[in-house]
């Protein structure tokens, strides 16, 4: 897959890149490793779904997402894939408003990764003319909660009620 530079985001320990069918494998590992409290469908199933097949071809579907989009971040020095981070369409379907999302394998929690990553993220938002970014985060999510925090995300009041997997919570940040 070639891509212009303009895809490709560097910060002073991080690469923020397209996603490659290479990446399907670590994708996967980052679906096993979930919270058990994160909803079922976003989970490995007991019968192994999405298999790396599944993943394969949705890297591939994905090519077609505007960017910024979700990029896979690597860490430069070595090129180790650590996890995700970038903007997708805000649920509830405000085109002015995307969200940050991120998602990082926990060999890399408590680094400032996120938080690094991020912040890239924010700057390319910052000059595509987005006025806020939205973020939701389950109110179990502490780590997630504070990364937020430091990029002057704040609570909104706004909560999706989940009584099995936990209270979402919507994140506001001006840009």
């Amino acid at each position: 897959m070639d891509h212009d530079d303009a895809s490709v985001l560097q910060t002073a320990r991080l690469l923020l890149r397209p996603w490659r069918i290479t990446d399907a494998s670590f994708h996967r590992q980052l679906w096993s490793e979930r919270d058990p409290r994160v909803p079922a469908h976003r989970r490995i199933t007991l019968d192994g779904h999405p298999t790396l097949s599944e993943l394969e071809k949705w890297i591939q579907a994905y090519e077609a997402v505007p960017a910024p989009g979700l990029l896979v971040v690597e860490r430069k020095t070595s090129g180790e894939v650590m996890g995700y981070c970038g903007l997708i369409p805000y649920s509830a379907g405000r085109a002015d408003e995307p969200e940050l999302a991120y998602e990082f394998l926990h060999a890399f929690w408590g680094q400032g990764f996120a938080t690094e990553a991020s912040r890239v993220i924010l700057e390319r938002a910052d000059a595509l003319g987005y006025p806020s970014l939205a973020s939701t985060v389950r109110e179990w999510n502490d780590a997630s909660l504070r990364v937020l925090e430091k990029l002057g995300f704040v609570n909104t009041g706004e909560v999706e009620p989940d009584d099995v997997h936990g209270d979402s919570l919507l994140l506001r940040r001006a840009i």
